[in-house]
């Protein structure tokens, strides 16, 4: 059995099998099992989890200790399905997506990269909110996904005039993603303390970059053509409520934030990432090294009244630590983007409950040449 999708683990996905119609399931074991089915519950035979999402906490709760209650004994085999016989979908019709940039080591990096005279390499506004930009989201695919090369505007080193073709630097961003599944109305913001009673569960995240188009377009709105061709998530949502042994607090936040960010205890998540590129690990970014938490995030998101909904999706921005080997880009490794035919994995792993640990899957992305 594999270990890292346990009881105390059960993610949620959706699977079809031999072209019947896509449903709800759990990842236990080496096994999909039919949610539907197994807890008679008509919500889970939908081809996504935004029915069961847009039902509450209280639900979610009770759903899991019911799941828990009917895996850890004999439940019927004709639920359960080998997962090398399935196919995995996206698990959630996504609504609205942000992208935010939350690891200090991350944007260093790269204030060092594009602004090597500044002796500071973080802008003046970075410590004091969680800084984002709105992505696509109707270019959020799920893992396995081919990733056509994009195309733009990009102006070569020594040029004086742009030019069109596809991105001849195509990077990479590990990140996790995280699922909103009960939202608010406009004009009625998320507490930093209430995100429980939001946030539903957390994918990995690949936020495909063109960092050619991305440097040419982003003065002065900020990312546009250069990150909304792709976007990978892995097909499993690992719900928040497997994630309490993986808690851990933030690095120190100095200065002191605003009230509306403020917590006794900012919290992150202590989840190992491994980045696979073309078969070969080259890097592990720690979560637990970003600065701001996922409840900032979602405060801050929410602060001016904007409303969010269910099946909203917010990123942490790349997940970089201290050391060479702990970075989440290509760009910060130095030299290197991709070429077509090459394959990026994500995988990733978080202490569960009773000393076991709890696994993400993969979110796996092959880069296929540009269309002419």
């Amino acid at each position: 059995m594999n270990e890292l999708f346990g009881i105390t683990n059960l993610p949620y996905g959706v699977y079809s099998v031999d072209g019947s119609a896509p449903r709800v399931g759990t990842r236990f074991g080496d096994h999909v099992v039919d949610l539907a089915t197994l807890l008679d519950e008509p919500v889970f035979a939908q081809p996504s989890l935004n029915a069961f999402l847009a039902e509450g906490k209280q639900r979610w709760d009770d759903t899991r200790a019911r799941l828990t209650e009917a895996l850890g004994g004999a439940f019927p085999s004709s639920c359960a399905h080998p997962v090398d016989a399935v196919r995995l979908h996206l698990p959630f019709e996504v609504a609205d997506y942000v992208d935010f940039y939350a690891s200090e080591h991350h944007a260093s990096n790269l204030g060092r990269l594009f602004r090597p005279d500044n002796p500071n390499p973080l802008l003046p506004n970075w410590k004091h909110l969680p800084v984002s930009y709105t992505g696509r989201a109707g270019s959020v695919v799920v893992s396995g996904t081919e990733v056509v090369r994009p195309c733009g505007q990009r102006m070569p080193p020594g040029a004086e005039t742009p030019v069109f073709g596809p991105s001849t630097r195509l990077d990479i961003e590990a990140e996790l993603g995280f699922v909103v599944g009960v939202g608010n109305p406009m004009g009625t913001p998320i507490g930093v303390g209430d995100a429980d009673q939001h946030l539903f569960g957390a994918v990995l995240f690949n936020d495909w970059s063109a960092r050619d188009i991305q440097a040419w377009e982003y003065v002065p709105l900020g990312p546009h053509l250069g990150k909304s061709f792709a976007s990978t998530i892995s097909p499993w949502v690992v719900p928040m409520a497997a994630l309490g042994a993986a808690r851990v607090n933030t690095p120190a936040q100095d200065p002191a934030v605003l009230p509306y960010l403020a917590l006794d205890r900012p919290w992150g998540l202590d989840i190992e990432v491994e980045v696979e590129w073309n078969g070969e690990v080259i890097s592990r970014p720690p979560y637990a090294s970003m600065y701001w938490s996922p409840a900032q995030m979602l405060a801050h998101l929410t602060v001016n009244g904007a409303p969010t909904r269910t099946g909203d999706l917010f990123a942490s921005g790349t997940i970089s630590g201290p050391d060479p080997d702990q970075v989440g880009s290509l760009i910060e490794r130095g030299g290197g983007f991709l070429e077509d035919g090459d394959e990026i994995v994500l995988r990733a792993s978080a202490p569960g409950a009773d000393g076991t640990r709890i696994g993400f899957g993969e979110c796996r992305g092959r880069i296929s040449k540009a269309h002419a």
